[in-house]
């Protein structure tokens, strides 16, 4: 991990930025969903509806958001580095904050996302379910992934 990379709970003014991590890191790893909401839509979302219910950290380095999680109780809504950020240690560190906070956790991530599959599986995740996909927006094939921390 970067000793230059800074952590810290990030404010309603951040949100535009979170959301472009977002969008960033999404379209990289998962090109076939490419698209599928704008730019506008995707700030919506993390402004009204993710700062709203969800407890928000970035990790940044001079200033530019590298990487963004959004949890709750028990759920990791969102996890996201940007690639050229990625292998770095920035997405452990963002889960270990929810991870604090949280005894156990659950979060969706797609079937063919063999990147986060592996990610999580390396950082004790363990699959609940996987379902057809029937049920998420973007018709994906999905998997239900849990921790719990070993007391």
């Amino acid at each position: 991990m970067s000793a230059d990379v800074g952590y810290r709970r990030l404010a309603r003014n951040d949100m535009a930025a979170a959301a472009n991590v977002f969008r960033s890191a999404f379209d990289a790893r998962l090109p076939w969903l490419a698209g599928l909401h704008t730019p506008a839509e995707d700030r919506g979302f993390w402004q009204d509806h993710l700062h709203a219910t969800c407890e928000i950290w970035g990790a940044e380095r001079a200033g530019e958001l590298l990487g963004v999680i959004a949890f709750r109780k028990d759920w990791i809504e969102q996890l996201y580095v940007l690639p050229a950020a990625q292998g770095r240690g920035i997405g452990t560190r963002l889960l270990d904050v929810a991870k604090t906070v949280n005894g156990e956790l659950f979060l969706w991530t797609f079937q063919k996302n063999a990147g986060a599959r592996h990610f999580y599986h390396s950082n004790g995740f363990a699959v609940v379910t996987e379902t057809d996909g029937s049920g998420n927006e973007e018709k994906e094939p999905d998997v239900l992934l849990s921790w719990r921390r070993a007391d």
